[in-house]
């Protein structure tokens, strides 16, 4: 039986790659994840009891941790969805984000080139080791264009810049020791089980709330938006029919300013919430959550946009998202206010509070 191992297979878009997987193929999974502050069991919930999945708790940086999750299961393909992510939180302590997403993705890479070395040659053909990384690698775009497989990299944040560095590295793993390769680069997500620091969620959950709704400097800086579902399915095109040693990128043509996705937000709040019955609200003073906006200085360093070029993969794997942005955005509204016992509970631990982060202007490297 193929054997998918996904590290972070406990977070925002691994949970959801997770379900397609145990939904669309005949793998067994096992989900290696650390369990971070993003990371919760409680992503896994619905599919633990399923006899085809598996959870370890490890970190990927963990060399004895992720040989041993090697050895005891064997893995067909590695889909590398572990690290850090927020770049708020990389200004702030971009030591983590080196430890995590480099570092983690060299041991991975070579504990998968020792296991690939033991396979017998039709195993060894069969092997995938793919890694999912971002379109901030590339950098900040102008106005115009968007970002190919052959766009230079120009990362421009810690959180950035340590993803850069894993996307080389397994470039190098592939050109150097022939590592049977993939990576895949994603505009920006969004849906299910995506934690409350991240832009979509935090407004909806401030909005419920009442809580001020903080837009960075101008509100106008743009990303391409891709419901995590159509992304998870690209990534099963790619580890099912990609080619080794290519990259793919996989977005979502939809492409907004933040101002644009918080205005949406609050018009889908009004109906599904209206404001006037909405006791918070009325302690506040307000009759619209448009009233919540507030506008707040820029993060350091905010790229201004992103777009992606994702021709290659629907051309060659014959991809396309099965969402539109309205309609992805409106299951995104309905799931979180379904599901507001998931979002206490994985704020339970007070860590965050969904307070203003990546304001550091000095400081170690934690």
């Amino acid at each position: 039986m193929k054997c998918w191992l996904v590290t972070g297979g406990a977070g925002f878009i691994g949970c959801n790659f997770v379900r397609l997987a145990l939904a669309r193929s005949d793998a067994r999974v096992v989900v290696l994840d650390k369990l971070t502050y993003a990371g919760s069991l409680a992503n896994l919930r619905d599919v633990e009891r399923d006899p085809r999945f598996a959870f370890v708790r490890g970190d990927v940086a963990d060399a004895d941790a992720v040989e041993a999750v090697f050895r005891e299961h064997r893995p067909t393909a590695v889909v590398n969805f572990a690290a850090e992510s927020h770049v708020d939180r990389s200004i702030d302590g971009p030591g983590a984000f080196v430890h995590t997403n480099t570092v983690g993705t060299f041991e991975l890479l070579h504990r998968a080139r020792a296991h690939l070395a033991g396979l017998d040659p039709g195993a060894r053909e069969a092997f995938r080791f793919l890694h999912v990384s971002t379109d901030e690698v590339y950098g900040s775009l102008g106005n115009e264009g968007a970002f190919s497989e052959e766009t230079p990299y120009a990362p421009n944040s810690p959180y950035s810049a340590s993803k850069a560095a894993a996307d080389h590295l397994v470039r190098a793993w592939h050109h150097t020791y022939g590592l049977p390769t993939l990576v895949t680069n994603c505009s920006n997500n969004y849906g299910p089980h995506q934690f409350p620091e991240k832009l979509i969620p935090l407004m909806l959950m401030n909005g419920l709330e009442a809580r001020d709704l903080p837009i960075y400097g101008d509100g106008g800086n743009v990303r391409d938006w891709l419901y995590v579902e159509d992304h998870c399915a690209g990534i099963l095109a790619v580890l099912e029919r990609g080619r080794p040693g290519e990259k793919y990128n996989i977005g979502g043509r939809s492409e907004r300013t933040n101002l644009e996705i918080v205005d949406t937000l609050c018009a889908l709040l009004e109906e599904a919430a209206p404001a006037a019955s909405n006791e918070a609200m009325r302690r506040r003073g307000l009759d619209s959550y448009l009233g919540l906006k507030t506008f707040v200085a820029d993060r350091p360093g905010h790229d201004r946009r992103y777009a992606i070029d994702d021709t290659k993969i629907r051309r060659e794997l014959d991809f396309h998202p099965a969402h539109d942005f309205t309609s992805g955005l409106r299951r995104t509204v309905r799931w979180y206010l379904d599901h507001r016992d998931w979002c206490r509970e994985v704020q339970a631990g007070g860590e965050y509070g969904r307070e203003r982060l990546g304001l550091r202007s000095g400081g170690g490297a934690s």
